[in-house]
């Protein structure tokens, strides 16, 4: 039984719980100043932040090459590198742009659609990455060590499994946003507060943003760089 409708509040709610988890007031409707900040402290992206709001997100946000996104091999790799590495790795990804024509509209397929929910509402901000349900089992579990199968990542989504602390900071790794963050926006509770995001999960999450509008082949190349860097 899907059950986070009934308890899904409003937007003006949602994003004064993530205004309130950083310390700020939140105003409704909420000002390009307001995202701005709570991005900045909540490590969340604007989109992210229009999607919490349920307001307008560029059509540009969404549009992929479907058969790329982060992949394990890409993510793997850039959590065994070192610091410096990680950082040369995210400007590389950063400096690179889809040759024209190659990135087309994502169109939600039937089991894409969700009923209003946190799950939806998480799994939508995934999709923000070029991030399918199998594909975010997998990032998830090598950046948090919570492996589901893509269908209970799903299951999330549609609201049919529950979203609990254990899932919370899964999507909250693979995301690069504390768990308190969005346990602060769900109202999930967490028995034991976790150990605050390790630094190459944090960049690592960035790297997975900044590839959401590569192409394969480009996310091939930045993989064999990632390589390379990692066995110099």
């Amino acid at each position: 039984m899907a059950m986070e409708p009934s308890t899904y509040p409003e937007p003006d709610v949602r994003l004064a719980r993530l205004a309130g988890a950083v310390g700020l007031s939140a105003t409704w409707p909420p000002t390009d100043a307001l995202l701005d900040v709570l991005a900045e402290r909540t490590g969340l992206r604007t989109h992210d932040l229009l999607l919490v709001a349920d307001l307008p997100v560029p059509e540009t946000a969404w549009l992929f090459d479907e058969t790329a996104g982060a992949s394990s091999s890409l993510v793997s790799r850039s959590l065994a590198l070192p610091e410096a590495g990680r950082r040369l790795l995210r400007d590389r990804a950063r400096s690179m742009t889809a040759p024209p024509g190659t990135l087309t509209p994502w169109e939600p397929r039937p089991h894409e659609q969700y009923p209003p929910g946190f799950g939806s509402l998480l799994l939508r901000m995934l999709a923000l990455r070029n991030l399918n349900w199998s594909g975010a089992a997998k990032v998830m579990c090598l950046m948090s060590g919570v492996c589901k199968a893509a269908s209970t990542i799903g299951a999330v989504g549609r609201g049919a499994k529950p979203l609990d602390a254990e899932m919370l900071d899964g999507f909250a790794a693979t995301l690069g946003v504390p768990g308190a963050v969005l346990a602060a926006l769900t109202g999930v509770h967490r028995s034991v507060a976790g150990p605050a995001l390790a630094p190459e999960v944090v960049d690592t999450a960035t790297l997975v943003w900044e590839v959401r509008h590569l192409t394969r082949d480009q996310e091939s190349l930045l993989t064999e760089y990632a390589e390379a860097s990692g066995s110099q």
